[in-house]
């Protein structure tokens, strides 16, 4: 187990500096100079130039890379051109409200899905399964600035129970994340049907119902528990996902967190900016999947890291 995870820390390491790479050299072969975006469309060439200059622009683009490298190691990600601040603050800051996003769209996930996908299998080919599949079906394939919008309609202009937009607490992030989640949990319940049928065919499952054990017992002990790897898998790149921003749902909803930051970012051309929130997305993609990894061996003993 040591020695896997070691060689998956490893692995990590070298996505990042991967990821680094590619987002530095797509950052810099955008058509536009960060320096005039800054100064504005007007300013006259010598002060475009003089911020050139200062932000080490002018450098090749071998050293401006090992610079930006050398400062990730050291924990600094720049400083947003255009708000002028620190973009490990600006993360930080926004974080909190990304994080409640993400936890509770996690969770409406779960809560809707997992029971659909025990339900569409255990009823397999039934009524019930072929109107929950066709709803996770339409769930699926509805884009989520659709559900947004009318969920905001709905929900918080006309019944007025939740806030429309904005960040606040608690009551601000239901919305968005009801939004992520309606789609979200479609996945996981396709997933964990297919799995379910899957395992419910198996001889441990005939076993255990010849030995007498109560319908539930067998689905909720014995099938669910493997069932779930699939799901698992999913769920650790939707976490990370999640915890890195949510871009469009946070923007249609006014929600200040990472991916609203990172909306922002890319509208005003700021570099440093969004090149640090891919790369703090990335790192969440790769310890929950460092972590999804490590999980799979405590959900199904079975699988083996030698």
């Amino acid at each position: 187990m040591v020695s896997y995870i070691i060689r998956r820390i490893f692995g990590a390491l070298i996505v990042l500096l991967g990821v680094s790479i590619i987002t530095f050299l797509l950052a810099y072969a955008v058509p536009a100079d960060p320096a005039r975006a800054i100064v504005g469309p007007h300013a006259p060439e010598y002060l475009v130039l003089q911020i050139r200059k200062q932000l080490g622009l002018d450098e090749p683009l071998p050293i401006q890379y090992i610079h930006y490298l050398g400062n990730i190691l050291r924990g600094n990600l720049g400083t947003s051109y255009v708000l002028n601040q620190s973009v490990t603050s600006l993360i930080g800051q926004r974080i909190g409200a990304t994080g409640l996003l993400a936890g509770l769209a996690f969770v409406f996930e779960l809560i809707i899905g997992i029971p659909i996908g025990i339900l569409t299998a255990l009823r397999d080919r039934k009524l019930t399964d072929h109107v929950l599949s066709t709803g996770a079906l339409i769930g699926i394939s509805l884009p989520v600035f659709f559900v947004g919008l009318e969920l905001m309609y709905w929900v918080g202009f006309r019944l007025g129970w939740l806030p429309i937009g904005g960040t606040g607490g608690i009551l601000f992030a239901i919305l968005p994340a009801l939004t992520y989640a309606i789609t979200g949990a479609a996945y996981y319940a396709r997933l964990l049907k297919s799995s379910m049928i899957d395992v419910l065919n198996q001889d441990y499952i005939r076993t255990a119902k010849a030995k007498g054990a109560s319908p539930l017992r067998v689905v909720m002990r014995h099938a669910l528990r493997n069932a779930l790897i699939p799901a698992l898998t999913y769920a650790g790149t939707d976490v990370a996902a999640l915890l890195g921003g949510v871009v469009v749902i946070e923007d249609i909803f006014g929600y200040s967190g990472v991916g609203q930051l990172a909306f922002q970012a890319i509208g005003n051309l700021d570099v440093p900016l969004i090149m640090g929130t891919v790369l703090f997305a990335t790192v969440f993609v790769v310890i929950f999947n460092l972590i999804v990894d490590i999980l799979y061996g405590i959900v199904d003993p079975r699988i083996s890291y030698s």
